[in-house]
């Protein structure tokens, strides 16, 4: 896992903003068929024939990070994230949200189902 620099160059801010108006339009859109293609365009690797249902979200920070395989059935509530908190140096009085950023792949292996509310890290 990498740390996460928190300055970005105003290409990122622009290409943030379109990722969020698609992670918006993929958390509410049905068929699941478009709810795929919109994670797609954010840069998510999405297998054939996975199921991707509402109300799903995926990491914002680098999508591009998140790899589905084939035949993979995601459910509604679900959270895959790419990036958490760096607590290796946090200390008891500290405040966690100082800590940097880390960031990660996440792999789901072909044929997997997700159930619902499950929160998947990085690693």
């Amino acid at each position: 896992m990498s740390i996460v620099n928190y300055k970005r160059t105003p290409w990122e801010i622009i290409r943030g903003v379109f990722n969020r108006i698609l992670h918006i339009m993929a958390y509410v859109s049905f068929p699941y068929q478009v709810t795929v293609f919109l994670h797609r365009m954010r840069g998510v690797k999405i297998g054939k024939q996975s199921h991707i249902a509402r109300l799903v979200s995926l990491d914002d920070r680098d999508p591009g990070l998140i790899e589905i395989g084939k035949g993979v059935a995601i459910t509604t509530g679900v959270m895959i994230l790419c990036h958490e908190r760096d607590l290796s140096k946090y200390k008891p009085g500290m405040y966690a949200m100082h800590c940097p950023f880390k960031s990660g792949k996440v792999i789901i292996k072909d044929g997997a189902h997700i159930g619902i509310g499950a929160i998947i890290l990085p690693g």
